[in-house]
């Protein structure tokens, strides 16, 4: 009789954990939200390519985890804080969304945040440059994956300060961004012997970058540095090539950069320009292979924000596998704790502050003679260890991070 009762108790024991672990998936359903710019300033660099990245990964993974159905909504938050705040708002409380990946414009990012935090679900942030979301605006909601201001300004400025550009003049996109990387890039510049004699702020977004070419080319600055990024950066570069701002000796430093950007411009455009990237799809045979399989679905090659958004999706679906859970601060410690290897990065690691810090690259623009075809348009000039790029947590405002 003790017997059976013994075997009786560890039957229904053993149901118990069997069900508890299958209601750790909230529903029968793993419901991940995309939100990004899908039709403006920042389109190319994320927009519906890196929804395909997305659910590319969902599909590498199997379409499924734990048995739950993997389900994906995506909308267009228009580059509005607003917008980015009703839309995750709904999907969070109404619609059962348990992560929200792509997050682009700064402003949309803390915007979302903070509904994420309020409602204690997960933010994988893959767009978004300014270095605040993992400093001031930390919560323990989110995970900044692929670069930030701070990252950024190491390579590029460090780079160029060191060949002799020491006087800078900024133009700086007026929101939350802008204002990251331009003090970040002053901290940098000054560091490293250089100074900032001007900037400006332009509205963001800004299709006519006339005036404010003209005021930089006044200041005589050796370097006439880009705060901004996507269709801004394009236009502000075209728009230097248009007055001769290179040919008169000035250095034009887009400080963020991406391969759209890049192949927009054209390399007669953009040759010589110096950048740093978290990641380059021709560095390695198993870059390429995943740029490939990219360039099939979408008929562009990747940038880095494609490449850390498959990246992050991926890690979430393992930390949720491993864990049966789709609670946001179990998957998070699980994502933590878990180092990331893979096509992206390597030996990349999830700090407490929420910053994912993985090597960065100087590149720099092939020439038309040096490119060898449509998309083949860096050179790697060095690798930024990880441990260099990031900002070291003994420097961070975080409230997660007991300094």
């Amino acid at each position: 009789m003790t017997m059976m009762k013994k075997l009786l108790t560890s039957a229904v024991a053993s149901a118990l954990m069997v069900g508890g672990a299958q209601a750790e998936i909230s529903g029968d359903t793993v419901k991940i939200g995309y939100l990004a710019d899908m039709s403006g300033t920042y389109r190319d660099l994320a927009g519906p390519n890196g929804l395909k990245a997305m659910e590319m990964a969902i599909a590498d993974f199997g379409g499924k985890v734990k048995g739950a159905e993997i389900e994906v909504v995506s909308a267009d938050d228009r580059n509005s804080p607003d917008v980015a705040s009703s839309t995750v708002r709904r999907w969070v409380e109404n619609e059962g969304v348990d992560m929200v990946g792509g997050l682009v414009a700064s402003s949309v990012t803390i915007a979302a945040t903070k509904i994420l935090e309020e409602n204690d679900k997960l933010g994988l942030v893959s767009g978004s440059a300014a270095s605040s979301i993992t400093n001031e605006h930390c919560t323990p909601n989110h995970i900044h994956y692929v670069y930030d201001t701070y990252a950024l300004s190491i390579g590029t400025p460090t780079a160029i300060v060191q060949e002799g550009g020491k006087t800078w003049y900024i133009l700086t996109a007026d929101y939350a961004f802008g204002h990251a990387m331009e003090a970040d890039v002053t901290r940098v510049v000054e560091a490293n012997g250089g100074e900032i004699v001007g900037s400006i702020r332009h509205p963001f977004p800004t299709p006519d970058f006339s005036s404010f070419i003209l005021q930089a080319q006044a200041s005589g600055a050796d370097v006439i540095a880009l705060a901004n990024a996507g269709a801004d950066t394009t236009n502000a570069i075209t728009t230097a090539a248009e007055f001769g701002v290179t040919q008169a000796g000035q250095t034009i430093a887009g400080l963020v950069v991406f391969l759209s950007d890049v192949h927009a411009l054209g390399t007669e455009v953009a040759q010589g320009l110096q950048l740093t990237t978290g990641w380059y799809w021709d560095m390695n045979d198993e870059t390429r292979a995943w740029a490939d399989r990219f360039l099939e679905a979408t008929g562009a090659r990747p940038t880095m924000v494609h490449a850390g958004i498959y990246s992050s999706t991926m890690q979430y679906l393992k930390a949720v596998e491993a864990t049966g859970s789709d609670d946001a601060q179990t998957v998070r410690k699980q994502m933590m704790e878990t180092p990331i290897n893979d096509m992206f990065a390597k030996n990349g690691r999830i700090r407490e502050d929420g910053r994912m810090v993985h090597d960065m690259y100087l590149a720099q623009v092939k020439t038309p003679e040096e490119s060898t075809g449509e998309w083949d348009l860096y050179d790697i000039v060095r690798t930024i260890p990880a441990e260099e790029a990031y900002r070291p947590l003994s420097e961070s405002k975080c409230k997660l991070v007991n300094n």
